[in-house]
């Protein structure tokens, strides 16, 4: 029976890498050359219903054989879990859409099983939808770094500077987490990447039958979708791009996560909006009088919790200044999520208040879950070396800059104690048939419109920007509005994108 890890952690766009020597058979960070043997015919998909929870009654699952290493198409294979939800309406059907998950780390299959409904709803059978997790993910072949449980916190993984920005715990830790996945990753750790994820999808593709794909990308998966587009141009149809970082091979994955401290500073003024709008004192989760008085406060409350943690309802896993911080980076990508973040403030104002802490942060993430944060990233793209004195002016520049992300999106990685690819990243361009459509939030927390910005000028005339005027991370039928839904619905549906670039309001 199939079953599935509870939902990956987002941010992927921030995860931490690894280290020194991962010896391993696959070099899958690269396109196979030329002289590559080609791939064996894609297998048949044995369909079944889907047993993992909460799975929609019309989605099906089945299993997906690719190569550990494509430039050895005949040896070793690994198993990619892959999900449909045929069209319901045959006539109306035009094509196949891919639901291409956020990360690195989110899951395909739970992506399909969360927006499946909807997705019918507002595209009209036009589509089978399906999706697939990733190697490395849920239902997927997966690797093990076997790492400490410390070490598997979601604020170690990020690498939150200390109390006053001290990083040696993080340089150690970092260190630490890459040797554990050099002698436990084996190769399927070291095939985690962009690359071999955009290959299993043209395999997903073959064993489909289509010719053509449309595909709907969120997050990082935009970066998984550019990529795609660029490899194999004459396999996509129409494509969404929403919530897109910078695109850029040099700063792939290290500027996306160097990118979250404007992120979140274009953000949290509609926390504090809300936090300071008359509504709250209902609920007692107004914060102040005045919007520019909460990041004052939020920033206060983190530095006296960095040097006296609070006990909470979780034994043995107090709320410390970091995980203040990291409760707060979380909640800026919904506006629903608002709430939950105040009561948190609130209690740790209330000396005899016992905060709850966040699911995501009262227990050390999966081995699977964290190995897959810090290899994709790892493998992608080289890494600084690790200067202990380079980062730590990094991060005293941006805690000065950034006072809410505390310095945590420049400073060291195991990234900079990986193996170094061989390869280098795909670069972007306007290379390819016009018919990407983009969607990208005016105050996005993980992928800030100044990188959306850059992917937009990499497609050139392949693609229309729709910048939408609301807050959070990935749009579609989430954080987005009526306008934003509208112009992904009818592009997909029609083919029709606006002219030029637009913006939409409401």
């Amino acid at each position: 029976m199939t079953t599935y890890p509870r939902k990956a952690l987002l941010l992927a766009l921030a995860a931490t890498t690894v280290a020194a020597t991962l010896t391993a058979t696959a070099t899958a960070n690269a396109a196979a050359p030329a002289t590559a043997r080609p791939a064996p015919a894609a297998p048949q998909l044995d369909w079944h219903r889907c047993t993992h929870p909460d799975a929609l009654a019309a989605q099906e699952c089945a299993e997906l054989p690719v190569p550990l290493d494509y430039e050895d198409p005949d040896g070793r294979q690994l198993t990619i879990a892959v999900s449909r939800i045929r069209s319901d309406r045959p006539g109306a059907r035009r094509g196949t859409l891919v639901v291409i998950p956020g990360g690195p780390g989110g899951s395909g299959v739970q992506r399909l099983t969360q927006k499946g409904d909807a997705l019918r709803r507002e595209l009209a059978g036009a589509y089978d939808l399906v999706a697939f997790d990733p190697r490395g993910v849920g239902a997927s072949t997966t690797a093990s770094c076997d790492l400490a449980p410390e070490d598997r916190y979601l604020t170690s993984l990020r690498s939150w500077p200390g109390p006053n920005g001290e990083i040696t715990e993080n340089v150690a830790r970092s260190h630490r987490i890459a040797e554990a996945c050099a002698r436990n990753g084996g190769p399927e750790l070291r095939s985690f990447t962009t690359a071999n994820q955009v290959r299993d999808m043209d395999r997903f593709r073959e064993a489909l039958g289509e010719r053509k794909l449309s595909a709907w990308g969120t997050s990082y998966g935009t970066y998984v979708g550019a990529v795609y587009a660029q490899k194999y141009p004459r396999h996509t149809d129409r494509w969404v791009l929403d919530s897109s970082g910078d695109p850029d091979p040099k700063r792939v994955a290290r500027g996306w996560l160097a990118n979250m401290s404007q992120g979140a500073a274009d953000r949290f003024p509609d926390f504090a909006a809300w936090a300071t709008h008359p509504d709250r004192d209902r609920d007692r989760l107004r914060l102040a009088a005045a919007a520019q008085d909460v990041e004052p406060l939020v920033v206060a409350l983190a530095a006296r919790l960095d040097h006296e943690p609070r006990a909470t309802t979780t034994p043995g896993v107090p709320l410390t200044g970091n995980g203040l911080r990291q409760a707060l980076q979380n909640t800026l990508y919904a506006d629903a999520a608002f709430p939950s973040f105040a009561r948190l403030v609130r209690a740790v104002q209330d000396p005899a208040g016992t905060p709850v802490l966040p699911r995501e942060l009262a227990a050390p993430i999966r081995n699977e879950d964290a190995a897959l944060m810090v290899a994709v990233i790892c493998n992608d793209v080289a890494w600084p070396d690790a200067s202990t004195a380079a980062y730590r002016r990094a991060v005293d520049a941006d805690r000065a800059r950034f006072p809410l992300t505390a310095g945590m999106p420049v400073n060291v990685l195991p990234c900079s104690f990986w193996q170094t690819p061989t390869r280098k990243p795909t670069r972007i361009t306007d290379d390819g048939p016009s018919n990407i459509l983009m969607l990208q939030s005016r105050r996005d927390p993980a992928t800030p419109l100044s990188g959306g910005l850059r992917m937009r000028e990499a497609l050139g005339d392949r693609a229309r920007l729709v910048t939408v005027e609301q807050g959070g991370h990935g749009l579609y039928l989430g954080n987005g509005n009526a306008c934003g839904d509208r112009a992904v619905t009818e592009f997909l549906t029609s083919g029709r994108r606006p002219a030029r670039d637009t913006d939409c309001a409401n």
